[in-house]
């Protein structure tokens, strides 16, 4: 999966604009929504589409056509093409690059993490300039924050992010989380981790491009993270809005100060909208409007 990637156009020293730039820009431009591109079985079906490639097709690149050019960004979730085999991988390539011929950035859903030349390869396949690279893509730091050293360093190099798991709203999570080592939290290793990754781009007064994962629906747990101090430069991806419960009022409660960082994941609500595009597009741009700060 690795391109030339939406709003990615080189500066005058021929370097790619990094990915914190550029989704700051889109965030201003279009409300910080991420709408997601989630095809599973239930959502597909709702849409009225046989549970097949050729409906998977229909679902996600109608998705495509509805959110192109009109959020933030958008985030397709790998799982639910990969299943489909190669078949799938090669559609979500398509819808990829269709979005960035609409210059819309993608956050690429995987969640990758290991360690060594396995991290590295991962990294490779993601982030590496291709014609089918998106512009970032999640990662799991819980074989330690450094295990993810290749693909932070290669999305730097190559002008694009990586939003890292913090703190999930999943209850499985909170017992690795929110573990201690000498009364720092895992969760907020992992921002300190990133602020030091973002500390050139907070020097220029730009938002960085090591992201978090932070879950919209977490409650006040998200304060002992500190993100609009230690994190002050670091983006937070927060799913959980919408049919999961957080809405504007529940976003302010929980980032407080850090909610200009905040890029909010929607998902199962703005689809349900669907399958036509205007009104799937119309539930987008009402789910932007209504995020922004």
């Amino acid at each position: 999966m690795t391109s030339g990637s939406s709003g990615s156009s080189a500066d005058g020293a021929g370097e790619r604009t990094p990915f914190g730039v550029r989704l700051r820009a889109a965030m201003d431009a279009h409300g910080p929504l991420c709408a997601g591109i989630d095809p599973h079985r239930a959502l597909v079906e709702a849409w009225g589409l046989p549970y097949t490639l050729a409906g998977v097709e229909r679902f996600a690149m109608t998705c495509a056509e509805a959110f192109g050019g009109q959020v933030a960004a958008v985030k397709p979730q790998s799982a639910f093409f990969e299943v489909f085999g190669s078949g799938g991988v090669a559609l979500l390539e398509r819808v990829v690059a269709a979005l960035r011929d609409a210059g819309t950035l993608t956050v690429l859903d995987v969640k990758r993490g290991d360690i060594g030349s396995t991290m590295a390869a991962y990294a490779d396949a993601f982030l590496r300039e291709s014609p089918h690279a998106p512009d970032a893509i999640t990662l799991s730091p819980y074989l330690g924050y450094e295990s993810l050293r290749p693909a932070i360093d290669l999305a730097h190099a190559t002008g694009r992010g990586v939003f890292v798991l913090a703190l999930t709203s999943n209850p499985e999570g909170a017992s690795v989380q929110h573990a201690t080592l000498d009364g720092v939290s895992v969760a907020r290793s992992v921002v300190s981790g990133a602020a030091v990754d973002n500390a050139p781009a907070r020097g220029r007064g730009e938002l960085g491009s090591v992201g978090l994962v932070v879950g919209a629906t977490v409650g006040d747990a998200v304060r002992r993270l500190d993100l609009d101090l230690v994190g002050a430069a670091t983006p937070v991806l927060a799913p959980g809005v919408g049919a999961q419960g957080a809405g504007p009022a529940q976003l302010r409660d929980v980032f407080g100060a850090a909610l200009p960082q905040v890029l909010a994941a929607s998902s199962r609500e703005v689809l349900g909208a669907g399958p036509d595009v205007r009104t799937l597009r119309d539930a987008a741009r009402r789910t932007a409007d209504a995020l922004r700060v």
